[in-house]
C-alpha cells in the first residue's frame, strides 16, 4: 500500500473509530500515540551500538501502554506501538533490505492465556511498513521459563539457555543464509535476544539485527 492510500485510510478508520492514547485512552490526534500529558513521561530510546533499535526507554506511559497492550488483553494497541517502532527503524531501512522478521515466540502456555503473541503483532506490523516477509513461526519457545524480571543478568542467561528452536523447513528456509530482524516487546540484559539469536543461527541465519519497543534497566524489566 502507498503512502498516500495508507494515510486515506488512516484517516477514515480515524473517523470511524476516534485514535486514543495507547496509554491512557484520551482522544488524540490523527497518527499520535500517546496523548500530550502522556507523551510528556516517554523518552526516546536510539539504542546501543550492536544490541538493539529502539522505539523508547522503557517507562511512564510507555511502560503503561505495553502492560495494557498484554495484561488488560489490548491486541489493538500493537498496531500504533508498532509504528511507533518502526519510526524507530525507518532510518535503517536500507539497512535491511531482504530481511525477514521473526518475533521473540511465547509458550504455548503463555500464549494459551494470553490469546495473543505481542512481539508477534508488533513485528507483523514492522513487516507491513518494511515490505519484508513475515516469519511468525520461525521461532519456537520449547520450555516454560520463570520471568525474568526478579533476576540479574547471569540467572536470566541460565534461564532462557536452550529455551528456543527453530521450528520448521519452511521457516529454517527462510532465514538460511540471510538477514533476520528480530522483534521483540521489552529488553533489559538482553538474555532472551541472545538466546533467540542462537538458536536462529543454529538454523543458518547469516545477520541478524534486534528491534524493540523499548529498552528497559536490567532490575526492573518488564516480566514478558
Amino acid at each position: 500500500m502507498g503512502a498516500l492510500a495508507s494515510l486515506a485510510l488512516e484517516t477514515i478508520l480515524a473517523v470511524l473509530a476516534p485514535p486514543r492514547c495507547a496509554a491512557c485512552d484520551e482522544r488524540v490526534r490523527l497518527l499520535a500515540v500517546f496523548c500530550p500529558a502522556c507523551a510528556r513521561t516517554t523518552t526516546s530510546a536510539a539504542g546501543e551500538p550492536g544490541r538493539a533499535w529502539a522505539a523508547l526507554a522503557y517507562g511512564g506511559a510507555a511502560a503503561r501502554a505495553i502492560a495494557r497492550m498484554k495484561y488488560e488483553s489490548r491486541p489493538d494497541l500493537a498496531r500504533p506501538l508498532g509504528d511507533l517502532l518502526w519510526q524507530a527503524l525507518q532510518p535503517h531501512a536500507a539497512s535491511l533490505c531482504g530481511a525477514v522478521v521473526v518475533p521473540v515466540p511465547l509458550h504455548p502456555t503463555r500464549l494459551g492465556e494470553r490469546g495473543f503473541n505481542q512481539s508477534a503483532l508488533l513485528a507483523r506490523q514492522v513487516a507491513r511498513r518494511l515490505g519484508a516477509p513475515f516469519a511468525p513461526r520461525a521461532l519456537a519457545r520449547t520450555r516454560e521459563t520463570p520471568q525474568q524480571a526478579a533476576l540479574d543478568r547471569a540467572a536470566r542467561m541460565v534461564n532462557v539457555a536452550g529455551a528456543f528452536e527453530g521450528r520448521g523447513a519452511r521457516a529454517s528456509a527462510l532465514v538460511r543464509g540471510g538477514l533476520v530482524l528480530l522483534v521483540d516487546d521489552v529488553m533489559a540484559t538482553g538474555a532472551t535476544l541472545d538466546a533467540c539469536e542462537r538458536a536462529l543461527r543454529r538454523v543458518g541465519a547469516a545477520r541478524i539485527e534486534r528491534a524493540v519497543l523499548a529498552l528497559a534497566p536490567e532490575r526492573v524489566a518488564d516480566p514478558g
